[in-house]
This record gives structure tokens, sequence and C-alpha cells, in this order.
């Protein structure tokens, strides 16, 4: 921002129904260059529109994904080949949408920007969501299906595999993310999972990156973390699974060294802070600070598995701005974790930063 850009902006926060022609006559400029600077400001997304609207402050923005989950656990061994006795739910989901959700649970400011069909689906995620989350950014695509996730589990609560329906986000563009960069112009924290096209988000990296805006990239799957680009410089946490950090670090995990080897590799693409989960043998991280360590989790009895590496971000994310170390933060995910693990809900309905910290307390102290 030039020290021009900068004036004006002073002089519309005092007075955000001041006109062009006052502007021009307190900063001694014609009012044809006020208007040329208050549209670079709209396109720098410090202001928002035609009526010098500023953008509210929002602690995190989150980008991605929001689907109805359908989770389906059978009740005895898995059969394949034959009808096998079940159990059946549907409730709101997708990565993005968890991880805000968990966040407002939390008592943060989050927002939301995802697309969503003009379907009862998307009806209902917008309004199930909007009770902890903003969803200014997100929109309502016509004539597009809400994405769906089905996920099928052992008797124990684990998924052997899953199913994705998530051709809406294929529409989404780079001039979507752009005409809503003021909601993350003025983000403390941006996390975006990998739902949407790469060129879509190579431009919200590479922007964060321009503006100083720490980023958290959580990928969805192995598949689709070949979305991001070969340099992740302007990535502040990168939080994957094994499966999806050997696919970007190109390398197999078959070993504990592998994966600092795994997580090395990726720091050399640019992230500063890599954290790579390992299920119930709990998590590794490494960072360009030269931090590194495990984390064992503490033992839980596990209800249902989905929705607990969200939970683990939001938890990663929550520590991370209030000042915690990595390894501090990593910890204030785990718990945040269990305490998913410990319900069938993908997003745990008690959740509380009351019962975080004495999860934590209890367990890491």
């Amino acid at each position: 921002m030039s020290d021009k850009e900068a004036a004006i902006l002073g002089l519309i926060k005092k007075d955000p129904f001041i006109s062009q022609n006052e502007l021009a006559e307190r900063t001694g400029m014609s009012r044809s260059a006020v208007a040329g600077y208050i549209s670079s400001l709209a396109k720098q997304g410090k202001l928002l529109g035609r009526a010098y609207v500023l953008p509210k402050r929002k602690q995190i923005v989150c980008i991605g994904g929001a689907n109805i989950d359908r989770k389906i656990q059978v009740l005895e061994k898995l059969q394949p080949g034959t009808s096998n006795p079940a159990t059946s739910s549907i409730s709101c989901g997708g990565v993005a949408r968890n991880i805000a959700e968990n966040l407002g649970r939390l008592g943060l400011e989050v927002s939301l920007m995802t697309v969503v069909g003009d379907d009862h689906e998307g009806k209902r995620l917008l309004e199930q969501t909007k009770s902890f989350v903003d969803m200014e950014p997100s929109k309502l695509m016509v004539g597009e299906t809400t994405g769906t996730y089905t996920a099928v589990l052992d008797s124990d609560g684990e998924m052997t595999f899953a199913l994705a329906d998530m051709g809406i986000y294929d529409s989404v563009g780079v001039e979507h993310i752009e005409k809503r960069w003021g909601f993350l112009a003025s983000a403390e924290l941006v996390m975006i999972d990998t739902n949407f096209p790469a060129e879509v988000l190579s431009k919200i990296i590479t922007r964060c990156k321009e503006e100083g805006i720490p980023l958290v990239v959580t990928p969805v799957s192995a598949p689709k973390i070949k979305k991001l680009p070969p340099v992740l410089e302007g990535v502040t946490w990168l939080i994957a699974n094994k499966d999806e950090a050997e696919e970007l670090a190109g390398r197999k995990i078959t070993g504990e060294g592998d994966f600092f080897k795994a997580a090395e590799a990726i720091m050399q693409k640019g992230v500063e802070k890599v954290v790579i989960t390992r299920g119930d043998k709990g998590l590794i991280y490494y960072t360009k600070m030269n931090e590194a360590g495990v984390i064992l989790p503490p033992k839980v009895e596990v209800v249902d598995v989905t929705g607990a590496g969200d939970a683990l971000v939001a938890g990663v994310i929550f520590g991370d701005l209030r000042g915690l170390n990595t390894e501090a933060a990593c910890k204030i995910g785990m718990a945040c974790s269990m305490l998913t693990l410990g319900t069938e809900e993908t997003v745990n309905s008690s959740l509380t930063h009351l019962n975080l910290q004495e999860t934590f307390q209890k367990n890491f102290n």
C-alpha cells in the first residue's frame, strides 16, 4: 500500500461516508486520482464495494469443502460381495467446514468460503453451520449439486473406504477468490483444504505470501494433494496424514525416521512447519525453526474416527493463534481430536474452550 493509499484509507476509517470530493480536498489530490486510489484499495481487499465498506476483522477464514456426510458402519466384519448389516447417519461435513465449526465452537471468530448447490442439502449446510461460522463469503450455486461424502466404517469405527461426489468445486475459478479477497485481506490466518482447483489454490498461496497472511494447508486426500503447486513458499503450516505426506514428499514412509525425511522434503518446497499424523500412533512435527518431535496419543475409547483429523487441525490453529510453540499447539490439536474420537458426531457438539483446556491439562500436563 502506498503512502497516498494509506492516507485515503485512514480518512475513510474515520468517516466511512466521506465523499471523493472531500477526500480530494483533504489530501490535495484531484478527484480522479482519489478515485484511482480507491479502486486500487478495493482490489487489494482494503475496501469492499463502492460504499467504502471496511472489511470486518475475522481471526480466521476457512476455504474449501462443505459437504453432506453419510456414514455407514457395519455391525460385524465387513464381507465383500454380500449384504452387510449396518447403521447409517447423515450430518454436515467437509474439511474446511468442519474445521471452521470446531473453531467457532471454541469461541474464535471464523468465516467459511465455500460453494453449495441450490438444493436441500446446500441450504441445510448453510443453515446449520451459521450458528458458529460467518457464512457471508460462501456462495449458493444455481444448478449445481451440493458435494457429498460417504464413508463406510468397520465395526470398530475405522474407515474402510469412502466415496466423494465433489464436482461442484470444479466450477470455482480464480475470479471467485478475487471477488472475495476482502475477507482474506482482513484475516489473521487463512486455512485452505484441497477441494478447489489447482489454479485457485496456487493463487491463494501466492497472494497470502505477498500480503504476509499466515496460511494453513490441510489436504483432503492423497489424490487431491496433487493440486498443490510444486513451490509452497507462503505456507505456514502443512498438516497431512501419512498417505498425503508420501504423495507430496515423493517418497515412501516405512519407519519413524521416514516421517521426518518426508517432512524435510516438504519443507524444502517452502513450508515453514510440517505436521504428519499417524493415526493411533500420534503425530510428528518438524519446522524450519529446528523444532522436531513425536507426540504419542493418550489412550482414548474410539467411537468414530470421522472428523478427528479436522478437529486436530482446528486445535493446532487454536493453539498457534494463542502464541503457543509448535509442540504445545500440536498437543492442543491432539486433545481436540480426542474429544471428537469419543463421539459419533463429525464435529463434537459439546466442544468448548473449557473442555478442550481440561482435556489438554489432564492428558498432556
